[in-house]
């Protein structure tokens, strides 16, 4: 059976997955098409998976403008 540690190093890959996931879709607005599942259930957990890393995303996102050892690089 799964230990806390193996369960949690599960669900820290999980997250970062979506949370790369939601990150290409901000910076090249592609997105997995969730339409294409006909199956309301599995495209409702894909739904809920997916805004579980633009939450993530946007908290990096959040941390990282405003903490000092980050800047901007415009070229």
């Amino acid at each position: 059976m799964f230990g806390f540690g193996r369960l949690g190093h599960i669900v820290f890959d999980l997250i970062a997955i979506s949370t790369i996931l939601a990150g290409v879709k901000k910076s090249t607005g592609y997105s997995i098409q969730t339409s294409l599942f006909t199956d309301t259930a599995i495209r409702s957990f894909i739904d809920s998976y997916l805004s579980v890393g633009e939450t993530v995303f946007g908290m990096l996102s959040g941390y990282a403008v405003n903490s000092r050892y980050f800047k901007r690089n415009i070229e």
